[in-house]
């Protein structure tokens, strides 16, 4: 049995994932603590396994292991779920007091073969792995985590040319604070 990969963005309104420069500043954009704990307590329950890019990697390991559990409540999932990055130039990828499994070689093939071994995998941000998986089919599942904010240009969450998609969609949660998550299945 084929695992489920579900690829997850934070985008702006306007479906973009980083700003023109690669930042990633509309994200605080609205100041309300994290309108999206419960949602991601509760999809996280349904995840086997975490995979990154190497840069995402970098942003998470520098943060994640040192979180706060009582301020960041996905903080303890994270950490305990086991991870893994795709990446040819890593040499090496501690978390905490313990380590990220590299995978090596062709994304597509490397985590093809990770969708055999986990039944829940989730890739978040990590845009040029999504890119990657995307391309080769192997998505399973689109979640949209929308920042109610318009930035007006930037780097798009899905790669240049990917050509049409048919989506069906799975959830929607709407938050006080403007944010709306959205559940796409990939047919």
């Amino acid at each position: 049995m084929t695992g489920r990969l579900t690829v997850e963005q934070i985008v702006s309104v306007d479906g973009y994932a980083a700003e023109p420069d690669g930042g990633i500043r509309f994200m605080e954009a609205v100041e309300t603590g994290n309108p999206n704990d419960e949602d991601q307590l509760a999809f996280l329950e349904h995840v086997d396994a975490i995979l990154l890019g190497a840069n995402t990697y970098r942003m998470f390991a520098d943060y994640w292991p040192h979180a706060d559990p009582e301020v960041e409540v996905v903080a303890e999932p994270i950490n305990r779920l086991p991870k893994f990055v795709v990446s040819n130039s890593l040499t090496d990828a501690p978390w905490g007091a313990g380590a990220v499994e590299i995978l090596r070689g062709d994304a597509a093939t490397s985590v093809a073969a990770l969708k055999e071994r986990f039944g829940g995998i989730v890739v978040w941000g990590s845009l040029t792995l999504a890119d990657a998986l995307l391309e080769a089919g192997l998505v399973d599942e689109l979640r949209l985590r929308i920042v109610p904010v318009l930035i007006g240009a930037g780097r798009s969450f899905t790669p240049e040319g990917l050509g049409e998609r048919r989506l069906e969609l799975d959830r929607v949660v709407s938050h006080p604070s403007g944010h709306v998550g959205v559940t796409y299945r990939l047919r």
